[in-house]
């Protein structure tokens, strides 16, 4: 696509000040430390100025990509010519009200579980180890232990592709098992707001704590990657077992393609070993998809998506590889 103007990248400042970089290295942003790198970043502190930004893009006719701390997704290699707007610490303040907490989609998930228990409110400790942003959570119904963040949420705002702000009551949420209405309906999360139930500090810290614990003796920490790179099918988790324990069934455990490396502590993780390409992540991708069909009839579903130079995003084990140079 054709780069900005600099009259535009100006009147983009103005929309959101202090929020503006150009030329950004993707790779030191990317939690799989892989990409190239993007001609514009903008990081909004408001749903206000996530608005302005939409309104502005959507008279130009224009669509950015937009991101948080991109950790379920793949950047080419090639960067990104699309402008982006990325949704982080900018926009992360959280306010207590009671047991009702108010928050902004920027909040860093294990700060946010930490906050809570600090508050005494119990019911988000499955989310403490959880290294993504709260509107991430949201937009997934993210958590651990089978558990999802929309049993607590109250409402939920965001604005659309014109910038329009929305505020949807949980019930009009669509939330179930990993899903949302907002993984399909192009709209940005900007806040959420979310009751939770009192719980002695120590209870909650004790819990969290040993999830903590188990999560680091499960799963590399020391190597770049996007955490669980395949949804758990509540199907095929029943009939045949998790995806990791279906992947290293299967014989994958170890097996590497460049510097991507399916990780010896946990299968569902691609590491970046060093040097890793997005084409080398999208390879194994593609071949373990293909195996774990062959063998047992389930297609799984990458949670890591693939953002292409044009902003367009795509589930990772949906992309031609023919096309990612």
């Amino acid at each position: 696509m054709d780069r900005l103007s600099e009259t535009a990248i100006t009147e983009l400042g103005a929309l959101c000040p202090g929020g503006l970089e150009r030329n950004v290295d993707l790779s030191s942003i990317s939690a799989w430390r892989i990409g190239g790198r993007a001609d514009l970043v903008l990081r909004p502190s408001s749903t206000e100025e996530v608005a302005a930004l939409l309104r502005w893009f959507s008279r130009h006719g224009i669509r950015p990509a937009v991101i948080g701390l991109t950790t379920n997704m793949l950047f080419d290699d090639a960067g990104l010519r699309a402008p982006c707007i990325q949704i982080g610490g900018r926009m992360a303040q959280i306010a207590f009200d009671g047991s009702e907490v108010r928050a902004q989609a920027g909040a860093w998930v294990p700060g946010f579980a930490r906050k809570l228990m600090q508050a005494g409110l119990g019911g988000a400790e499955h989310t403490c180890g959880i290294p993504g942003t709260l509107g991430g959570l949201v937009c997934m119904n993210g958590g651990s232990q089978r558990k999802g963040i929309g049993s607590n949420i109250l409402a939920v705002d965001s604005v659309d592709s014109i910038g329009m702000i929305r505020r949807r009551e949980a019930a009009d949420c669509g939330f179930a098992y990993r899903r949302s209405v907002f993984q399909t309906n192009g709209e940005v999360i900007t806040a959420a707001s979310m009751r939770f139930a009192p719980r002695p500090h120590a209870e909650i810290r004790s819990e969290m704590r040993a999830i903590l614990a188990d999560r680091r003796r499960k799963f590399p920490r020391k190597q770049p990657n996007c955490g669980s790179v395949f949804k758990s099918n509540p199907v095929m988790y029943s009939k045949i077992g998790p995806p990791g324990a279906v992947i290293e069934h299967l014989g994958f455990k170890g097996q590497r393609i460049g510097g991507a490396l399916v990780s010896s502590r946990h299968a569902n993780f691609i590491v970046n070993a060093g040097g890793a390409r997005a084409r080398d992540v999208l390879e194994l991708i593609s071949r373990i998809t293909n195996a774990v069909e062959n063998a047992t009839g389930y297609r799984m579903e990458a949670e890591a998506l693939f953002v292409g130079v044009d902003g367009k995003m795509y589930p990772a084990d949906k992309v031609v590889l023919e096309v990612v140079k």
